[in-house]
């Protein structure tokens, strides 16, 4: 057992809160943070409609997804937030300056024996080191989305961090139900993500340049390799904010990728963000990729 009890969340985002609810079901005490009143309002409705998906894809109950509800408080209060945390976990947009700023307030606020981890997609750890005040307690742990369904946890630290602290949080990510996935040395995008980009840049720039339509992308994908869902998808559940700030951030520069920047940009002007607005590529609950006639000529 580790001595992780107290977890704060940093960022209740569609991630962010599957990894809090995620950690409070498995019994730990967490704190969801978000920057204002109406992020965090909107992080404790993302938590309560998990309900239905654990109860379908894992058979909780109600008595036991409750369980977890009754573990979970929601602030944005940064200091109360953080006041007891034996680790806190970076879950807010994938913007450097952001991160930059969060970790410099967190190491303020947090107690000085508390963890940090980041669930950066994108960043490896000694981007943000100096900032958390804690070098050697601080390394990523990254999650798939669906985390109680994908339960992958990856953990990459730096060569400033303790191995006593990079084998503690390999024991919580168990603790959590989670299967570690250790990384030996830093790499941009894990392991998950070193193999997914490619996919979905590919994806973006077929719709981007109006090579191909999302279904008929997806449609290709799944009947080809098995897969159970396309790049597009994809896009919806990891959410199109997500999707747009990374390939911004990553091939902002590159003209290739304008055109699909700016239809990303029109969909999420229209409220369409993906599977948690109820539509992005597809609407939802039903979307077409999982209809069985799907793949049919």
């Amino acid at each position: 057992m580790t001595n992780i009890h107290n977890v704060t969340v940093a960022g209740g985002g569609v991630l962010g809160s599957q990894i809090a609810y995620q950690s409070a079901f498995k019994g730990k005490k967490v704190t969801i943070y978000d920057i204002n009143d109406q992020a965090v309002a909107a992080a404790e409705e993302r938590v309560k409609n998990l309900r239905d998906s654990y109860k379908h894809d894992i058979n909780a109950t109600d008595e036991q997804f409750d369980a977890g509800l009754n573990n979970m408080s929601f602030t944005a209060d940064m200091a109360e937030a953080v006041k007891n945390a034996d680790l806190v976990i970076e879950a807010v947009p994938e913007k450097p300056s952001i991160k930059h700023d969060l970790y410099q307030n967190l190491a303020k606020m947090a107690p000085k024996d508390a963890i940090f981890t980041s669930n950066s997609s994108t960043y490896v750890p000694s981007t943000f080191a100096a900032d958390t005040g804690r070098p050697d307690k601080f390394l990523n742990m990254h999650f798939a989305n669906q985390v109680w369904l994908y339960n992958t946890a990856e953990i990459m630290g730096t060569d400033q961090t303790d191995p006593k602290v990079f084998n503690e949080i390999v024991d919580y990510a168990k603790e959590i139900g989670m299967v570690p996935i250790v990384l030996k040395k830093e790499q941009p995008g894990y392991v998950l993500n070193t193999l997914l980009i490619p996919l979905l840049e590919a994806a973006s720039y077929l719709w981007g340049q109006g090579i191909a339509d999302p279904e008929t992308v997806d449609k290709t994908w799944m009947i080809a390799t098995g897969a159970p869902m396309g790049p597009f998808a994809i896009f919806d559940v990891v959410g199109l904010r997500t999707a747009f700030n990374i390939t911004k951030e990553q091939r902002g520069d590159n003209p290739d990728f304008k055109p699909f920047l700016e239809k990303i940009q029109k969909m999420m002007d229209e409220g369409k963000t993906g599977k948690d607005s109820g539509e992005g590529f597809y609407t939802y609950p039903n979307p077409a990729f999982a209809d069985p006639d799907f793949l049919k000529a």
